[in-house]
């Protein structure tokens, strides 16, 4: 089934309620490596786009995802408003006038995304981001949906992946951000926009499994 404005806007409803139920465990891991204010941020940027979402209920796609990134780079501070409003405002872009989306669609505005964390941050895989989650959700995603899983699947296999990935910066040495200043003692804490981005992903795997049972 398509993905329409309805939905997008229950993954949004989810995504700030998954942030804010987190926005303590997020903020103790900034404060490891980072501001200590991740959690905080974040969950009153997505606090304010729940305010904006009645604004563009009857606009297309792009404009809600765009809207919802323009909202969060002026609510959030550090360096993860810009960098999740610059992931928003690339994947409205990539599905700009779109009331529904495909599988394909999904797909193309995650990586949308990831270009626009890589081309706002400059990292890469394997330097302790946001991007350790989302690279390895994206080709999860891919290859759940190669195999003829349904998009619900498909994207709770990335939001698996988004967790591992995660998990997986825990041992690596910090090259970008606040947390690249501490050297060797940013070695053995998890990243907290990675934990972030799985968070953000299982919200919308949870939101596309239940549009799934519900049909």
């Amino acid at each position: 089934m398509p993905i329409t404005v309805e939905h997008v806007t229950h993954f949004l409803t989810a995504a700030a309620e998954i942030i804010h139920a987190h926005r303590d465990e997020l903020t103790a891991l900034d404060a490891a490596i980072g501001d200590a204010d991740h959690g905080a941020n974040l969950d009153r940027g997505f606090a304010a786009v729940l305010s904006r979402l009645p604004t563009v209920a009857d606009k297309d796609i792009g404009t809600v995802l765009k809207t919802t990134g323009m909202t969060i780079v002026s609510t959030v501070g550090g360096a993860s408003g810009p960098l999740y409003g610059t992931a928003f405002v690339r994947a409205g872009m990539a599905l700009a006038d779109r009331h529904e989306m495909s599988d394909e669609d999904i797909v193309l505005a995650l990586e949308a995304a990831l270009a626009g964390i890589v081309a706002r941050g400059k990292a890469q895989r394997g330097e302790k981001t946001m991007v350790d989650a989302l690279a390895p959700a994206i080709e999860a995603l891919q290859s759940a949906l190669a195999e003829g899983k349904s998009l619900g699947r498909a994207l709770l296999a990335a939001a698996s992946a988004a967790e591992a990935g995660a998990k997986a910066t825990i041992p690596m040495l910090a090259m970008k951000g606040r947390a690249s200043y501490l050297g060797e003692r940013s070695i053995g804490h998890q990243d907290p926009g990675a934990t972030s981005t799985a968070y953000l992903l299982r919200a919308l795997a949870m939101t596309c499994s239940r549009n799934e049972e519900e049909a």
